[in-house]
């Protein structure tokens, strides 16, 4: 028996506005279109998502304790240099940032991973410069 495989179709791009969304559903809506889980033709060992447009990412809304609680963390290889930032500090400094880590946490941990986040194309205003892909404008649904 022979095992077929679909190949991947050519990517669509999808526009998706941050106005007013949280962080955790906007995220994880935009893994799962990156990932390809919307298509019938998913397969976990291939790229079968499409490219994603985030814009207005500095419109973003949070919780007002999450601003100070939630907190990011690196490490600079150099005994006691543990670089730690509050969320409410990047999303001053480039709020853009703030969405592509979150998005990239929710993406499986594999060698697909960064060329699914190259698909990923996040601006802080209205402004993008995908206009000649056409990409088709997604609405989320908020819980509000």
């Amino acid at each position: 028996m022979k095992t077929t495989i679909v190949k991947p179709e050519a990517p669509k791009w999808i526009l998706i506005d941050a106005e007013g969304q949280s962080l955790g559903r906007l995220s994880a809506s935009t893994a799962s279109i990156l990932r390809g889980k919307h298509k019938p033709s998913f397969s976990p060992h291939q790229i079968y998502g499409d490219h994603v447009v985030v814009i207005n990412a500095s419109k973003l809304t949070f919780q007002s304790a999450k601003l100070h609680r939630k907190q990011y963390a690196r490490h600079t290889g150099f005994i006691g240099n543990l670089k730690v930032i509050s969320l409410g500090d990047l999303f001053k400094q480039n709020p853009v940032q703030v969405i592509e880590k979150a998005v990239k946490g929710m993406l499986p941990k594999n060698k697909l991973r960064n060329e699914m986040m190259k698909r990923l194309h996040v601006y802080a205003e209205s402004e993008h410069n995908h206009e000649a892909q056409k990409p088709k404008p997604l609405t989320l649904t908020s819980n509000k």
